[in-house]
């Protein structure tokens, strides 16, 4: 018996009281002096995450610059001034479409002088053949004196050798004769030489043509054309501006298909293969904004040790842009597993961990959750998430808050995760 209930008893024992009431006395004085009964401690409030099983990428990333596998810079064929732009900056154009035009005023007086020179080529080539005409002419008349004088030639040759003229005449008829034969070769020779001043006439003439031909060229060249269609990019020049032939005037870019210059460690260079598979990201976050393959791979490596491949992208809704600075994602292969988010894990000794929340042994009459600390091991991080190689299953809750206030075998209480608005 307690010492309040023996005091009861004492100081009632003289007086005449109910057993019932003094029974009374004694149960309360027990139940007041009776041990305190032990609290389940506090749970710590966590937000929990299901391990889902996802598609995990084993990928090689890096920066680049997007370059349009169509892209004509245009400079000017000859140095002039700008006389006019037909297209403005970002215009559809065609192949041959007009895009600037250079003052020809040189071009269109050296064309004007070399077509003088063609007529004067022309006159002179001519007069030359008509020459040579004349020439021609006269050495028919020649040769019918010398077939003239020939003749009679041996008929005074005859007679003097009968004794009916005498021998002067005879000498006189040779050197008519001789005469005769001399104008007939110097005509023959005049031909020559007129012949020879015809073909020095077409000579000149043909050059003169050339140098028309030419200036003409030089005239079309002052106007500058699209050769490829496309669209117009910056025009850097204005009207009256003084041009160079090392000039850029302006660019065509056909943005329908891009690539992108990719440079792959040594060690990784076995497994390319062309087709295979390239992510363009955005540059914010992990959302893939386009898919290309590589189309290239070089036979050999840099003097950085790195194979130079390239990706083709197609782009006929046109969001990419030729010269868009890009985050690529080679995809070296897929597998199957499981990522975790990067805040949920814990480093300790050199080894990862995770907390995952299991109840009391399945109990249904004590169904709390408590923490459990498991070891995990990690592959790469991509984002915000680590791959997962071994130690966690889909399905598994892990702990991804409050992870500062956890020991293994802590009881959790799961917060609701926010929902997200629409």
């Amino acid at each position: 018996m307690s010492e309040i209930g023996a005091l009861i008893t004492k100081k009632f024992t003289r007086k005449s009281l109910s057993p019932v009431f003094v029974l009374l006395l004694l149960v309360t004085a027990c139940s007041s002096s009776a041990p305190p009964v032990a609290k389940k401690p506090p749970g710590v409030a966590v937000k929990l995450q299901t391990v889902e099983q996802t598609t995990l990428l084993d990928t090689t990333e890096q920066l680049g610059n997007l370059q349009a596998e169509n892209r004509v810079d245009l400079r000017p064929a000859t140095e002039g001034r700008v006389d006019e732009i037909f297209v403005s900056s970002g215009s559809a154009v065609s192949a041959g479409t007009p895009i600037l035009q250079l003052r020809p005023e040189k071009s269109q007086a050296a064309v004007g002088g070399a077509v003088a020179n063609v007529n004067a080529a022309i006159a002179s080539r001519d007069n030359a053949v008509a020459q040579i005409r004349a020439v021609e002419a006269q050495k028919v008349s020649d040769a019918a004196n010398v077939n003239l004088q020939e003749e009679q030639f041996k008929r005074i040759a005859s007679l003097v050798a009968q004794g009916a003229l005498p021998k002067q005449q005879l000498d006189q008829v040779r050197r008519d004769r001789d005469a005769a034969r001399a104008a007939f070769n110097a005509t023959d020779e005049k031909i020559s030489a007129a012949r020879a001043t015809v073909e020095q006439q077409n000579a000149q003439l043909e050059q003169a043509q050339s140098t028309v031909a030419s200036s003409q060229e030089d005239l079309r060249e002052t106007r500058v054309v699209a050769p490829i269609a496309g669209i117009v990019g910056n025009v850097a020049v204005k009207v009256g501006d003084y041009v160079k032939t090392s000039d850029v005037l302006t660019n065509i870019i056909q943005n329908q298909n891009l690539e992108l210059s990719i440079s792959i460690s040594a060690d990784k260079a076995n497994q390319l293969r062309l087709g295979l598979p390239v992510q363009l990201l955005n540059q914010n976050n992990e959302t893939v904004i386009s898919t290309g393959q590589i189309s290239f791979i070089s036979p050999q490596v840099n003097q950085d040790q790195q194979v130079l491949a390239k990706a083709s992208f197609p782009n006929s809704e046109g969001k990419l842009r030729d010269g868009q600075r890009v985050r690529a994602r080679v995809v070296w292969k897929k597998n199957q597993g499981v990522s975790i988010p990067v805040i949920a894990v814990s480093r300790i000794a050199g080894e990862n961990f995770v907390f995952v929340a299991q109840s009391q042994a399945d109990s249904k009459a004590d169904p709390a959750l408590f923490a459990k600390q498991k070891l995990v091991k990690l592959g790469e991080i991509k984002g915000n998430s680590y791959q997962v190689i071994s130690g966690l299953k889909p399905g598994e809750k892990i702990v991804v808050s409050g992870l500062l206030n956890l020991n293994d075998g802590v009881p959790i209480i799961p917060q609701a995760q926010p929902t997200s608005s629409p």
